[in-house]
């Protein structure tokens, strides 16, 4: 992905619609890029309709929630058209939420998803099962979590890294929504199996120095990934902390104050994107500030 062209911002139309909305039109301004929105009416509104209904009945209630949609749809683009120099194309659908998401993402080309979090249908239909690895592995669409209303841009964003193939893709994105930003880097650091090394009587003494080794690895790595996506930028620096992920990542980003954490979804191996899928949801759940997930390699 050389630069960002099209946003696309899916919003449910409730209290907390404009949270996503807002942000996606910031960074539209800002990356001079298309801005785009839709709303999914999900299927089973109108099943749930039909079966309270008579058909004739239910049509003419299914023409006018979709015509209600729309005309908030419109009206929306119409307030961020006066808070932003921005034009946004709008569009309403019916049918399963996350995969008209990806269906319209994938028709306009869009680079980058943007969703609200609170009070949000679609963020909640992702979240059952598989469907929000689903939507991004079938689109390769890189997406925005939004749990705040923006009132600036980014200022200090937190990028997890496990040294996958998408670590320096997630520096780099992070790089490309917020170029004034402060980065910093962070890797959590365990020895393989300490707890059952513990219980095997293995010496504290032996434990810590297996664990300087692993942090003297994760540091040769860091410095390695600062070369390759960061180019020597004063703007980045990188923390380094013993335990595990999802909870380290959740307190370094509420410790330092982050406004933004971005992080890979996917790693080297099978086993890894497994492990990681889980710590990416973990943190989309658990963290208090907005969460960008990249999906594919930016370069």
């Amino acid at each position: 992905m050389s630069r960002i062209r099209t946003i696309l911002a899916a919003t449910d139309l409730g209290e907390s619609a404009g949270h996503a909305v807002e942000r996606a039109a910031m960074l539209a301004v800002r990356s001079q890029c298309r801005l785009a929105a839709t709303h999914v009416i999900s299927r089973g509104t109108f099943n749930a309709l039909h079966d309270l209904l008579a058909p004739s009945r239910s049509d003419e209630m299914e023409n006018t929630l979709f015509g209600a949609s729309l005309a908030q749809m419109h009206l929306l683009a119409g307030n961020v058209r006066q808070r932003h120099p921005v034009d946004m194309d709008v569009s309403v659908s019916v049918g399963s939420v996350s995969r008209r998401i990806a269906f319209y993402a994938e028709a306009i080309g869009a680079d980058l998803l943007v969703l609200g979090a609170h009070g949000s249908d679609f963020v909640r239909d992702l979240f059952v099962g598989s469907s929000i690895e689903r939507v991004l592995r079938q689109t390769e669409k890189s997406m925005l979590v939004v749990k705040r209303m923006p009132r600036s841009d980014y200022a200090r964003i937190l990028v997890p890294v496990d040294f996958s193939t998408l670590a320096a893709g997630s520096v780099r994105l992070a790089r490309r929504l917020a170029p004034q930003a402060e980065l910093i880097l962070m890797h959590a650091y365990e020895v393989p199996y300490e707890s059952k090394l513990r219980m095997a009587g293995i010496e504290e003494s032996c434990l810590n120095e297996l664990r300087e080794a692993a942090r003297a690895d994760a540091v040769a790595r860091v410095d390695e990934l600062l070369r390759d996506a960061c180019d020597a930028d004063p703007a980045v620096r990188y923390v380094l902390v013993h335990g595990q992920a999802v909870a380290s990542i959740v307190e370094q980003a509420r410790l330092l104050k982050c406004d933004l954490i971005a992080m890979g979804k996917q790693g080297l191996r099978m086993v890894e994107e497994l492990l990681l899928g889980s710590v990416t949801r973990q943190v989309l759940e658990q963290a208090q500030c907005d969460v960008l997930v990249c999906n594919r390699v930016a370069r």
